[in-house]
């Protein structure tokens, strides 16, 4: 399989440190795994390698005592842990090592974040960097990708999304096939198994209707309507599709203006083959009419990566007024204001609203379209080293 160089990859490797816990967190199939390999082959020095998703493994980790450890270790003062989570207790665990094995370094992966307490809660509290790995960006692609077919290959990405195994994949046959069964063996995975909840039907009906009303404010009161649910369970749902990364809520902007609303939310995929599946339309881009919500959600889903690769330290937000004045997306960053506005059609570009201009006379303005918004998510900015 081909292998596309991670943006993050640099800054794994920098803080992968003595007697510090390095967490790599992300959702199933976008190549966490992979990374680990292409990391490790690097690596001269010896390690132990485990997956917390074999039985065996578990059973390493019931006895958490440090002569126990130091004798798996056998002498390695480097530890991989892929799907960690899956390990009850992780975190205390990992405590003891880290503070008793002088050197050791750790890397564990997760695909959701449900035990994300073992994790970044009260056992490793200073001891840990936290990073996400996301389906390939448009920076990644460029590794394979010439400018001559980028406009294409967008086209193509705004239908079936980033994930890494597309690549090898030749017809549309295939590519339904693959993300098909994506969403039915491994999107859910981890919420079915949380909790012992078992009914899948509720939560991809939810999905759906989030998918197609993708860009647009969501009530969960509204959603429990339609889905026979009370409003607190469809927040539930929403806060384990995040914990899973399939979903991000992004909140509405305000300092307190008086026409300004804040307290509504807007929901987007992290990648746009995984809505396209759910509302059941692969159709080219030309043939459909939510060509304006898919180039919403994938520039979105680019601009996450970006932040995360590069470390960016951002709030991300929407800015919505009662009279109906709006911009898609909102950044807060270095003490001042950014609002960008998303067009698919390039001979739309309207201007910053009246009320956005009053109230934020210092904010920047920007319409991003197919023609514009390389720089938005590819510029090639220095790592920016971060912590979470």
């Amino acid at each position: 399989m081909e292998y596309l160089k991670r943006s993050i990859e640099p800054l794994i490797k920098e803080y992968l440190l003595p007697n510090k816990v390095l967490v790599l967190l992300g959702p199933r199939r976008v190549g966490k795994t992979v990374l680990l390999r292409q990391i490790l082959s690097e690596i001269t020095e010896p390690f132990l390698l485990l997956n917390g998703e074999d039985i065996n493994t578990k059973e390493l980790f019931n006895r958490r005592s440090l002569p126990h450890f130091l004798q798996l270790l056998d002498g390695k003062k480097l530890l991989i842990i892929d799907e960690a989570q899956k390990i009850p207790d992780i975190g205390h665990a990992l405590k003891l090592m880290i503070d008793e094995i002088v050197g050791l370094r750790i890397l564990i992966t997760g695909s959701s974040a449900f035990d994300v307490e073992n994790f970044t809660g009260e056992p490793l509290t200073g001891r840990k960097f936290t990073f996400k790995l996301f389906a390939l960006s448009e920076a990644e692609y460029d590794q394979r990708d010439s400018i001559l077919i980028r406009k294409d290959k967008l086209r193509e990405r705004l239908v079936y999304g980033n994930y890494p195994e597309l690549l090898q994949l030749q017809t549309t046959e295939q590519k339904n096939r693959y993300l098909n069964d994506l969403v039915s063996s491994y999107l859910l995975k981890d919420i079915l198994t949380f909790e012992s909840i078992k009914n899948s039907d509720k939560i991809l009906a939810l999905l759906r209707l989030l998918a197609f009303q993708t860009g647009s404010e969501v009530s969960t009161t509204e959603i429990g309507k339609q889905l026979s649910m009370s409003s607190n369970t469809v927040s539930r749902y929403l806060d384990l599709l995040s914990k899973v990364f399939i979903i991000h809520r992004v909140g509405g902007f305000s300092r307190n203006l008086r026409k300004e609303i804040s307290k509504s939310s807007k929901w987007y995929f992290f990648d746009n083959g995984i809505r396209n599946i759910l509302v059941a339309n692969l159709n080219p881009i030309d043939l459909r009419n939510d060509a304006g919500q898919l180039w919403e959600n994938y520039i979105i889903s680019e601009r996450i990566k970006f932040q995360q690769n590069t470390g960016m330290i951002v709030n991300n937000y929407f800015w919505r007024t009662y009279d109906q004045q709006e911009i898609d997306w909102i950044e807060e960053r270095g003490g001042d204001l950014h609002g960008y506005e998303f067009k698919w059609n390039e001979k739309k570009q309207p201007k910053a609203p009246g009320g956005w201009k009053e109230g934020y006379p210092d904010a920047s303005y920007q319409v991003l379209t197919p023609e514009n918004y390389a720089d938005w998510v590819r510029n090639d900015l220095p790592y920016i080293s971060t912590s979470i």
